[in-house]
């Protein structure tokens, strides 16, 4: 069974009924409840069909958190061959955080940054639940300036709730590196795009996520602040994340009004989650697409693209 989302419940309670009823079909002497069971499968898939047709910003939170969603390991094992993780940033340690290296896309050769989150109690732990601390971005930093130097595309995955926000961390240099690795983002003279697969969190995102293409799959949420830490500031509580969500505008509909993300990406129904396999191939097609549309643009061209593409986000705008 899936793990059920609190607003699911409509479809968890049929499924269980499903699965119940499969158990008695089973069985010796059994009765044929066949047609009971294509019943319920079509009342959940209509249920679920109707809940994904209007989520709210923060039930959108909830599925871009799913625990059995996509995360960047799953994207560079099914998309990425021959890819040679690099570790550390030349100046302090590792950070597990940031997964960053080389390998071929398609049969293309890429640089690939992504923030990995953990799938589990220890994997979580040994990635920080995908919030890098300086050295992480400073590893960043050190990819793309190398893809720059061989003219290789840089891919980069992005599935954060923020930057660390340690005291290690400020005392390395926790915003000059995110500063940094934003600034190298925005002068590089190679194709970059941007993938926003869950999480897109303030500026731990967006140091990896200046590209000349942004694209964001359909549930996933990109923001300024986490719903909860922005209730938290405003009302000092953090019950009222939902209001914060909603006012944010921190899906992909909103944000692709706004222009601040190029492309929505669309996910299974029932979210990225419920078919990985379908939800990494949809997201590889538009990769491939945006690549390859880069490809015909020379180094200062991209350069100026870029730029030019943030420095538009909000000119139109009427506030």
């Amino acid at each position: 069974m899936h793990n059920y989302l609190d607003f699911e419940k409509p479809v968890a309670d049929l499924d269980s009924q499903i699965i119940e009823l499969k158990k008695i079909g089973s069985g010796e002497d059994s009765l044929d409840v066949s047609e009971d069971i294509q019943r319920l499968e079509k009342r959940s898939s209509d249920a679920l069909v109707e809940l994904y047709r209007k989520l709210t910003p923060w039930q959108k939170t909830q599925v871009a958190r799913h625990p059995d969603r996509p995360h960047c390991v799953d994207y560079i094992g099914k998309l990425i061959s021959d890819f040679t993780p690099l570790a550390g940033d030349r100046y302090f340690a590792e950070d597990y955080a940031v997964i960053a290296g080389f390998g071929r896309f398609r049969g293309r050769s890429v640089a690939v940054i992504g923030q990995e989150k953990g799938a589990d109690t220890q994997t979580r732990l040994k990635h920080n639940f995908g919030m890098a601390r300086p050295e992480g971005y400073r590893k960043a930093v050190r990819v793309m300036e190398m893809a720059e130097r061989f003219g290789i595309p840089v891919l980069t995955l992005v599935d954060t709730a923020g930057a660390y926000p340690g005291i290690g961390a400020e005392e390395r240099g926790q915003a000059e590196a995110i500063a940094r690795s934003t600034e190298t983002c925005l002068r590089l003279e190679v194709p970059l795009v941007s993938l926003i697969i869950g999480e897109g969190g303030s500026g731990g995102a967006i140091a990896i996520a200046a590209a000349n293409r942004v694209l964001m799959l359909e549930h996933a949420i990109y923001s300024v602040i986490s719903p909860e830490a922005g209730a938290s500031i405003l009302w000092r509580d953090a019950a009222r994340a939902k209001d914060v969500a909603q006012a944010m505008k921190i899906t992909a509909q909103d944000l692709k009004g706004f222009g601040v993300i190029d492309e929505i990406v669309s996910e299974p129904l029932g979210g990225a989650h419920r078919d990985k396999d379908v939800a990494i191939e949809t997201a590889a097609d538009r990769i491939e697409v945006a690549l390859t549309e880069l490809s015909q643009l020379d180094g200062p061209a991209l350069r100026r693209e870029r730029r030019e593409k943030f420095l538009a986000i909000g000119r139109d705008l009427k506030v």
